[in-house]
């Protein structure tokens, strides 16, 4: 949904906060599960505000929305190895999954996919904007155009006999009705979001 990309987690957590508040507008609130950085907490509790009309003169206060939620699963480590995962509910009713297993996971993926985030390698990103647009590619790649077997769905009358339909995580999230090809992705007019 967001990445940034900076010096330290610290310094883009807000960035990433504002930019998934931004493109998730209109949708119920979000589900945050984080380190136990302060960062993260600080950004959803300012970020996810909205104004509370009263009828009354003036600005109306801004208030946190109810449908927000940040878990932090911290790691307890003794001598470098993990011995434990402490869950701490930060704002909101808790995450029924609080892992970051799938963030893990999709960091993986794009350490696979994309050479410049390899040691000892020769395919450097050296601009922002390339750096930008090879994370971006990849995303849409992954989300989009390459179904996912854990999410492929049971239907009857498919061609070939076969038993289920391939599915991408936009369209298990109902964002797509089909498995995106690189023809529709280079010919399609998408927004681009703005550099401030």
């Amino acid at each position: 949904m967001a990445w940034a990309f900076g010096p330290t987690e610290d310094a883009l957590a807000p960035e990433v906060v504002r930019l998934s508040r931004e493109r998730t507008r209109g949708q119920a609130g979000v589900c945050w599960v984080s380190d136990g950085r302060k960062a993260y907490e600080k950004a959803v509790r300012r970020v996810y505000r909205d104004p509370q009309r009263s009828g009354k003169r003036g600005r109306p206060p801004l208030v946190l929305r109810q449908d927000v939620r940040l878990t932090q699963a911290v790691k307890q480590r003794v001598g470098g190895r993990v011995v434990g995962v402490e869950v701490r509910p930060v704002v909101g009713e808790p995450v029924a999954c609080p892992y970051c297993v799938h963030v893990e996971r999709l960091n993986g993926v794009l350490r696979d996919r994309l050479n410049a985030l390899t040691r000892k390698t020769h395919a450097f990103a050296k601009q922002p904007t390339t750096w930008d647009a090879l994370v971006r590619l990849c995303l849409f790649e992954h989300n989009w155009m390459r179904p996912h077997r854990a999410l492929r769905e049971r239907v009857g009358g498919l061609p070939g006999g076969r038993r289920y339909r391939p599915r991408t995580p936009a369209m298990a999230i109902g964002l797509a009705e089909h498995v995106w090809s690189w023809e529709e992705f280079l010919s399609f007019r998408h927004y681009q979001y703005k550099r401030e």
